[in-house]
């Protein structure tokens, strides 16, 4: 009896019963894995009474309330449902819509008349569902729908109207073919810079390739980390997705440090210079050491901006106000948090990392000593939203210039699928995030023992009782200065794969989302900040969110190196879908070098990522047979390079640019060109299933921006992948 009704409540729950794994084999969920994922989500497992009076309750609540906690309505299809007891099909009932903008529209319906969806029977009294039109056209935006009956019953939701498409720019609609080229910001390399990427370095790739026919600059997610703790620097598993990497800012770059001279003598001196040196001369980013030299000074300039400015009222000070007042609440928490935590990793390191281990008191944000530290504590709250000005302030200064030079999109964002378990966004909605589990992923060709990302899920029932509220701040605050937004892991909207605390990775299951909601709020957000929309639809991908994406022009990604027909033949450039982001490998592959030269198999093996040495042969032969049908499709297509035999140590320049050119001819709206593949480089930033095995997120670029800007072999490169895309 006990199982019975924990799958129904799984059921009710969103978890899955089964799933096809990346073979196209059924896999069943076991009792185990769903008793775990109800646990994670609070709900009772051990007693069947307790287990029956939620399913009980649950059934209650959704035939006793009027109305849901949110509905979402597309043109041609506005109507709400209604749950009524059957005794009031005979009565009127009154609806309110107050619009975004401030309007009300209202009228009057009888229950009867409405079109019944479906009847049910709870506690011997039966109900029934009833469409309730609206009218149409409603304006897109955020409304509020109120129900009041004749018996005096009365509800209110929020009501979501959205275009049923994301964004495209127009030039996409007219058939025009953009290129790009994407940088992971920290490995950048720059004679100025501070020992990692900068958002001046990010503005001067703009200004560098704007004029040779680049559309887009794409960055890796850009999210807030731990400034009290750098040594945390993963930008997929970050504080808060809400705010941006203070660690960006280019210190010399701001108005303070112009105007403070005791800055700039700091800097100036011989030791703080030497430092610099250093940090610039590392192979990897010295996050720590980095931090060590910017947060100072910029503790130092924010001291200065509040002299000189704050207390003067002056219109740099308004402008700070009004970007505090903008940003609300979500700006105070995310600064309270960076608050604490400094405070508390000052005093004992090795401690308090992440607010799960603080003093219990600090642990909630609402709670009597938040508000204690809050009043104690002011100026350094009002520090770190200063930090989250300046940071907003130079990368919307970098999206400024990229459309002034004629950019058609501009910066290419990337959001990440979920946050660190110990970082601001799950202290601020704790109801929201279970820690009881971690997002990852079941086993495919790239990890075949599964991934278990560490992330705590959001559970789906609570996102909708929160009329969505998290996930529209989150997508807003994303595309506030990007002209395209990648969403990593896109199928997250559809299906999570939770893997709870205690099992394995394979002994995960699925829990699934309201897909097609989440997708309206996406495109009425796009279609708010004018930004297109990328789904990374790598790995295992569900029908139904190809068929999502499809309706709701999300761009796909796809990777030449993935490009194959069954036959191993790889697709060939008209082959390529025309609404797709199109690139030749990722952050989490190796690099085009890496790749060809078999370094990464190398890698992975030093690394024990194989699960035995058949494995590993497998992967060696396959990579022999696709180098061999790569260069076939060069031939095919008049690129092939001469003096390639397809051996390990046959890459070549020649070769790279063959193989960008052909990815460049490409039916693909969109083509990426890593710049770690435009200098040739081996190493990759990431090797997924890896955390302290190997320096992940720390890799820098292996020469300078000053001589990727002067290298001739770029400038061929990106002048052929430009000719090739018609630019």
């Amino acid at each position: 009896m006990l199982d019975t009704l924990l799958d129904q409540l799984a059921r009710q729950c969103g978890i899955g019963d089964a799933y096809h794994n990346y073979r196209g084999e059924l896999m069943s969920g076991s009792a185990r894995t769903k008793r775990a994922i109800l646990a994670a989500m609070d709900c009772p497992t051990d007693d069947p009474d307790a287990v029956a009076r939620v399913l009980h309750e649950r059934s209650v609540a959704r035939w006793r309330s009027l109305l849901p906690p949110v509905a979402v309505v597309h043109p041609g299809r506005s109507s709400v449902a209604i749950a009524v007891g059957a005794e009031d099909t005979e009565r009127s009932l009154d609806w309110v819509v107050t619009l975004e903008s401030g309007g009300q529209l209202e009228g009057r319906v009888r229950v009867g008349d409405l079109p019944e969806l479906e009847r049910g029977s709870v506690d011997d009294r039966w109900h029934t569902r009833r469409a309730l039109p609206l009218p149409e056209p409603l304006a897109h935006g955020y409304h509020t729908l109120r129900v009041t009956t004749e018996r005096g019953a009365d509800a209110q939701c929020t009501l979501i109207s959205a275009p049923r498409r994301c964004f495209e720019p127009q030039v996409l609609h007219d058939g025009r073919r953009l290129w790009g080229v994407s940088v992971q910001l920290y490995t950048l390399r720059s004679k100025r810079n501070w020992g990692i990427g900068d958002f001046d370095d990010l503005e001067a790739v703009v200004r560098d390739f704007a004029p040779r026919g680049a559309s887009f600059i794409g960055v890796n997610p850009l999210h807030a980390l731990f400034p009290g703790n750098p040594w945390h620097f993963s930008p997929y598993s970050p504080s808060s997705r809400h705010f941006l990497n203070v660690l960006y800012i280019a210190v010399e770059r701001l108005p303070e440090f112009a105007e403070c001279a005791v800055a700039r003598d700091r800097v100036a001196e011989p030791e703080f210079q030497a430092e610099l040196e250093r940090l610039r001369n590392t192979s990897h980013v010295d996050y720590p050491g980095v931090a060590r030299a910017k947060l100072p000074l910029l503790r130092s300039l924010f001291g200065h901006f509040r002299r000189e400015h704050l207390a003067r009222n002056t219109a740099r000070a308004a402008q700070f106000r009004e970007y505090v007042a903008e940003r609300g609440e979500s700006l105070r928490l995310h600064a309270l948090h960076d608050a604490i935590d400094e405070c508390l990793s000052s005093q004992d390191r090795g401690r308090y990392w992440g607010w799960p281990v603080w003093p219990e008191d600090l642990r909630d944000p609402v709670g009597a000593g938040v508000r204690a530290f809050e009043s104690a504590h002011a100026e350094i709250v009002e520090y770190y939203a200063w930090l989250q000005w300046l940071a907003e302030e130079q990368l919307g200064a970098v999206q400024r210039v990229a459309r002034d030079l004629g950019m058609k999109v501009g910066l290419y964002g990337d959001y990440a699928v979920g946050v660190n378990p110990s970082g601001s966004e799950t202290w601020s909605d704790q109801a929201l995030y279970r820690k009881g589990a971690g997002v990852g992923a079941p086993p495919d060709a790239l990890a075949l023992k599964g991934q278990d990302w560490g992330i705590p899920p959001q559970d789906p029932n609570v996102l909708t009782a929160e009329a969505y509220q998290p996930f529209r701040n989150l997508i807003a605050a994303n595309m506030r200065h990007f002209g395209a937004l990648r969403l990593d892991h896109v199928m997250a909207l559809f299906r999570q794969w939770w893997v709870p605390v205690g099992l394995g990775a394979t002994d995960g299951g699925y829990v699934h989302y309201p897909l097609d909601d989440l997708m309206s709020v996406l495109a009425l957000e796009s279609e708010r900040h004018a930004c297109l929309v990328v789904g990374e639809d790598l790995g295992t991908v569900p029908p139904e969110m190809s068929h999502a994406m499809g309706e709701r022009h999300l761009y796909s990604y796809r990777v030449l190196l993935f490009e194959k027909h069954p036959d191993g033949r790889f697709r060939r450039p008209e082959e390529y879908p025309r609404r797709a982001i199109a690139t030749v490998t990722t952050h989490d592959l190796p690099t085009l070098g890496g790749y060809w030269s078999g370094n990464d198999v190398d890698l992975r093996q030093r690394l024990a990522r194989y699960p035995s040495d058949e494995v590993r042969l497998q992967v060696l032969e396959e990579r022999i047979r696709d180098r061999d049908a790569l260069l076939a499709a060069l031939r095919s297509t008049g690129l092939m390079p001469s003096g390639c035999d397809g051996s390990p140590a046959s890459y070549s320049e020649a070769l790279a640019l063959a193989i960008h050119v052909y990815l460049a001819r490409s039916a693909a709206a969109l083509v990426v060109v890593q710049i770690e593949d435009l200098v040739g480089m081996l190493d990759p930033v990431n090797v997924p299933g890896t955390s302290e095995e190997h320096a992940n997120w720390q890799r820098k670029m292996s020469c300078g921006l000053e001589d990727v800007f002067a290298s001739d072999h770029v400038a061929g490169l990106r002048e052929a992948v430009a000719a090739a895309r018609g630019a």
